[in-house]
């Protein structure tokens, strides 16, 4: 049973490769991808998110910098751990001058249907990275600002562009505490119950948001919901906190009433599960 598509419209999207605009997509693997988050894994903190670039002076929004492009068919938050194993030649190019560089490059969702990517991505930096005998690389990545691509500078071997950062606005007089708190509660039961439906033990969820911020912590929630990448996607994008919260806590409620009614009827017909 497919979970209701009740969601807002996502905002639009006018991309440079061709564009795609950002649906929201749930499929029923949706709670189960939240119930098996790794908060290790896909972990925000206040720090990283603050101390956004290595460099005494942090990127401003209106900076223009060339970056390369890793097009992905998921997407990456501020925040998030990504492992990832680099074989293709162009991107063996690409991690051969990341070496020499930096260590940062662009991350944007590539739709797996259309093959077009976003224009909205997040910067990936190399934590940690392992070359092998046949050139091909491991790497793990953290994501740190969020960019918008402005203009394509080059496509080969790889793609490169001029982006400028994105930071969300004020959200003027919005509780951006209450939300974050709501969004947490929403959380701990869709998690509660999903354990529920795969018959393991419902034992209390413990802190998620572990003392973040609401900004980061919006993040962390976006990179949980695997499985909906246009909706991660169209959050990523999002440039309000108290949006992107909003949106997460809609998404979640569909989830809970999901659940709730999918548990019912596990209670009434046992050998239904």
């Amino acid at each position: 049973m497919a979970l209701p598509h009740i969601l807002s419209s996502p905002p639009s999207s006018t991309s440079l490769y061709p564009s795609f605009k950002p649906k929201p997509p749930l499929s029923p693997a949706f709670a189960s991808n939240l119930r098996r988050c790794k908060l290790t894994s896909f972990r925000c903190s206040s720090s990283s998110f603050s101390e956004k670039h290595h460099n005494a002076n942090p990127p401003k929004p209106d900076d223009v910098v060339e970056l390369p492009l890793f097009p992905l068919p998921l997407v990456l938050f501020p925040g998030a751990i990504l492992p990832l194993q680099i074989f293709e030649f162009r991107y063996r190019i690409m991690m051969h001058t990341l070496l020499e560089s930096d260590l940062r490059f662009g991350v944007v969702y590539s739709d797996a249907v259309s093959g077009s990517a976003a224009e909205v991505g997040c910067v990936g930096e190399v934590l940690k990275h392992e070359r092998l005998v046949d050139d091909r690389f491991f790497l793990i990545c953290k994501g740190q600002e969020r960019f918008r691509v402005a203009n394509l500078v080059r496509t080969k071997p790889y793609l490169v562009g001029e982006v400028t950062w994105l930071e969300d606005r004020p959200s003027g007089e919005e509780n951006l505490d209450a939300l974050a708190s709501e969004v947490e509660v929403l959380m701990k039961e869709v998690i509660r119950l999903s354990n529920r439906l795969n018959g393991k033990a419902e034992k209390e969820v413990q802190d998620l948001r572990r003392n973040q911020f609401p900004t980061p912590f919006s993040f962390f929630v976006g990179s949980t919901f695997e499985g909906a990448p246009r909706e991660q996607q169209a959050l990523l994008e999002l440039e309000d906190t108290a949006a992107r919260l909003k949106r997460e806590r809609e998404t979640l409620r569909n989830t809970l009433n999901y659940l709730t009614a999918a548990s019912a009827v596990k209670d009434v017909f046992p050998s239904s599960s």
